[in-house]
């Protein structure tokens, strides 16, 4: 029988979604947790990938299971894996449903902070910038929706049989103080890291050595810049993940650190 896990980690030890040899990844994380539980070999299927110090805050993987439980399996997991990967429901689904390829939306979160904070550390981005211009930003964020091909915010636009992705909404807002950021963007699928490569853009922009005319020649020409500057990795969370059979609201809150909630920032 085939089951959806959802599941929230913070990503900050690991080197993302994707298991690699060697490193610490959250997929192997749940193999091995899975295959103790029922102790045969379980492999599992993720709704995509993130790179390394990269959170979710809803994430789906899929697996085939055949032995069934008459146990709080949740509960049992939930006690093996490590305090910052989380299972929050298993649902049973149909056995041609599949994480990653039925996935029709992605949104990502992506917070900032403007001063040095030792509890934000490993949950936003610090760029110590007190004066970003942040009109000029919202300017450069309000023109992601009417362009669908990003090959100039992919490192890598080769190894894609297309570029193309359909953004669906994308803004910029800040908290009242004006210290703390937070963009937010979906789409029905994103290339790799391209949304740090934007929010690295957004920065120049607010810093006066970019401006909204420059940014938006990359969206029409598709021209790769010349130099990556990626945003760093921790201030990222992929926050939604929409099926046409599975439209789960997330069942974590960002960190209250963060303020997450949508009368405490500033459109």
């Amino acid at each position: 029988m085939r089951y959806f896990f959802h599941i929230g980690f913070n990503g900050f030890l690991y080197r993302g979604w994707q298991r690699q040899p060697d490193e610490l990844n959250v997929q192997q994380v749940f193999e091995t947790t899975l295959s103790q539980i029922f102790k045969e070999p379980i492999t599992v299927m993720g709704c995509g990938r993130t790179d390394a110090q990269v959170h979710a805050s809803q994430f789906f993987f899929h697996a085939d299971i055949s032995t069934r439980w008459d146990y709080d399996l949740v509960f049992r997991i939930n006690k093996l894996l490590p305090p910052d990967i989380a299972v929050f429901e298993i649902i049973p689904v149909e056995e041609n449903q599949h994480a990653r390829f039925d996935a029709t939306l992605r949104r990502y979160d992506y917070f900032i902070h403007t001063y040095k904070d030792p509890f934000l550390s490993q949950l936003s981005s610090l760029y110590l910038e007190r004066n970003l211009n942040v009109d000029k930003m919202k300017q450069a964020v309000a023109l992601l929706t009417r362009y669908d091909d990003y090959r100039a915010f992919c490192k890598r636009p080769n190894d894609y049989r297309t570029t193309v992705c359909k953004v669906t909404a994308a803004s910029l807002v800040s908290d009242s103080s004006g210290d703390r950021f937070r963009f937010q963007i979906s789409a029905d699928r994103f290339l790799g890291k391209m949304i740090r490569i934007i929010v690295g853009k957004l920065l120049v922009i607010g810093q006066g050595k970019l401006s909204v005319d420059e940014f938006e020649s990359y969206l029409i020409t598709k021209e790769t810049p010349s130099i990556y500057e990626p945003a760093h990795p921790q201030g990222l969370y992929l926050s939604k993940v929409t099926y046409p059979f599975l439209d789960v609201p997330p069942r974590a809150d960002f960190s209250a650190i963060l303020q997450n909630k949508e009368d405490e920032w500033l459109h």
